[in-house]
């Protein structure tokens, strides 16, 4: 089978950010600022650096920031000529040229699987990616990009995963697979959110996925689960059943931003690295009284 070129990437953003009220009462949780951008920045430009050249936001109420982020902001850019702000002005430009955008509202946020079941129009008969705004990779080579090359040498749908503290299972989707080259598995069984006696590994799915556009029909026909929610991992179950699935353990730092513990640690490390303000935060952290 011929690896068809992956140029699409679907984002679910119409979740309701729960975990970080009260702060995305009224605001997008991924449009919270890591360090000088927002969350969704950083996924969208890892999808751009590795080759995708259109952007599905799969959106919902309240998500209109997001739009706006991405969009043309005329007032705010003559502002910046007129003060001869150049190099902001460029950063501007730059956010909203940077990829072709196109938005699709998800009425109820119904599951990660419904989310792109919402894209299948715009995908058509392609395989495509999904990436999730609230996963952060910090990697030297795009995490997305690691799996496109994955990608060429088994044309099917990939799942990035990560291994994970045993303890930590019931959290994440896990696999059951079998190693076929360094850091690239055959999935044998997928499992949502094991306890850790019942989980078949501790190697964890994570917000990055390949997926083949049979993955739409396995969607379609996939029963709703707790909460009413169509689960992404109950249609990969589905799709299992007729062609194979792959893993690949990515090289590269994954932060869970979604999570207030984990933005934290993201902030943190970010700002260290920040090439402004990295030395004056590293040197601030240092004469902290922990």
């Amino acid at each position: 089978m011929v690896a068809i070129q992956i140029t699409k990437a679907v984002f679910p953003a119409a979740g309701l950010g729960t975990r970080f009220l009260p702060a995305t009462k009224a605001s997008p949780k991924e449009m919270m600022p890591l360090v000088d951008k927002p969350l969704i920045q950083y996924v969208v430009e890892e999808a751009v650096s590795s080759g995708i050249e259109e952007v599905v936001l799969v959106t919902g109420r309240n998500k209109r920031a997001i739009e706006d982020h991405f969009d043309v902001a005329f007032e705010l850019e003559e502002d910046l000529k007129a003060k001869g702000k150049h190099k902001l002005l460029s950063e501007v430009q730059r956010i909203a040229n940077m990829v072709t955008f196109c938005y699709i509202r998800q009425k109820k946020a119904l599951g990660l699987g419904h989310a792109v079941l919402t894209a299948k129009r715009v995908v058509g008969h392609e395989p495509f990616a999904v990436l999730l705004g609230d996963d952060i990779i910090d990697a030297e080579t795009p995490a997305l990009k690691q799996m496109m090359e994955v990608y060429k040498r088994y044309p099917a749908t990939i799942l990035a995963i990560q291994r994970v503290p045993k303890s930590q299972t019931k959290h994440y989707g896990i696999i059951d697979a079998k190693k076929i080259e360094d850091g690239v598995y055959l999935v044998k069984d997928l499992v949502e959110k094991p306890s850790p006696e019942e989980a078949p590994s501790n190697l964890a799915i994570i917000g990055r996925y390949i997926l083949m556009p049979e993955i739409f029909a396995c969607l379609e026909n996939t029963r709703p689960g707790k909460g009413g929610e169509i689960q992404l991992t109950d249609g990969l179950r589905l799709l299992m059943e007729k062609q194979p699935i792959y893993a690949y353990e990515f090289d590269g730092i994954r932060h869970d931003a979604g999570d207030k513990l984990g933005f934290l640690k993201a902030t943190v490390e970010f700002g260290l690295k920040n090439v402004e303000f990295g030395d004056a935060f590293r040197t601030y952290l240092k004469k902290l009284k922990l």
